[in-house]
């Protein structure tokens, strides 16, 4: 699966790792209800290293879409809330 970071780039991430990934945006989706933006913060950053840790930098020449997009880390609570789904960032 190719994961992009919005203004980062794309990942190649095993589907073996989207459980471990899920909880992460689990964690994000609570503190964006919470309305809390320490914990949102936090979870966006571990979802995020999360990323960068278990998948590989895809090339960056390829044209491959993208299978899913993840907000960059910069990103404001409410941005990322209109990004949410009824799955959260990730579904499964």
């Amino acid at each position: 699966m190719i994961v992009r970071i919005l203004g980062e780039g794309q990942y190649d991430v095993a589907d073996d790792a989207l459980d471990r990934l899920n909880q992460l945006d689990s964690a994000v989706e609570a503190g964006i209800e919470a309305r809390d933006e320490e914990q949102f913060r936090s979870a966006l950053a571990a979802l995020l290293d999360g990323v960068r840790t278990v998948g590989a930098p895809h090339d960056a020449s390829s044209l491959d879409a993208s299978d899913l997009i993840l907000p960059h880390a910069d990103a404001s609570l409410d941005e990322v809330a209109d990004l949410l789904s009824g799955d959260g960032l990730i579904p499964g």
